[in-house]
């Protein structure tokens, strides 16, 4: 496998969430399969013209993820689909939440405010789904 991520220095965007971003996406995308060994710190390192301190924190933070797994002397690996999946899954939710903070705290809505809203969208979308079912709100 080839460093084949594009990389901008002139993006906003830290260098190494980039390197997260780009592997998520690759992985999400089943461009790179469970099990796939992953370029070498140093070798991504050298390839994008990024120091190895800040491979090293993106590979932390996607193992940290489950995105991909460390094997001491074999290198870093995609994870098992079904781990990588749901670790996926749960980094995208945290992001979403992270993003509607940041959306709240410019907006200038407190916290009873924002759980508000967050509860009278999730009543939206269940009332709007039929298959889905809320066990809270089931009338006795």
């Amino acid at each position: 496998m080839g460093t084949d991520l594009l990389l901008s220095p002139h993006s906003i965007t830290p260098m190494y969430v980039q390197i997260v971003e780009q592997v998520v996406a690759k992985v999400m995308s089943g461009t790179w399969k469970p099990g796939t060994p992953l370029p070498s710190i140093r070798e991504l390192a050298a390839g994008s013209r990024v120091s190895v301190i800040t491979v090293k924190r993106a590979y932390l933070e996607l193992e940290r993820a489950g995105v991909i797994v460390t094997r001491q002397g074999k290198g870093s690996f995609v994870a098992d689909a079904l781990d990588a999946t749901q670790a996926l899954a749960e980094g995208e939710f945290q992001t979403q939440m992270q993003g509607l903070l940041d959306a709240a705290r410019k907006l200038g809505l407190g916290r009873r405010q924002v759980v508000e809203r967050v509860g009278q969208a999730f009543d939206r979308l269940t009332d709007a789904s039929p298959t889905h079912t809320n066990p809270e709100r089931r009338k006795p």
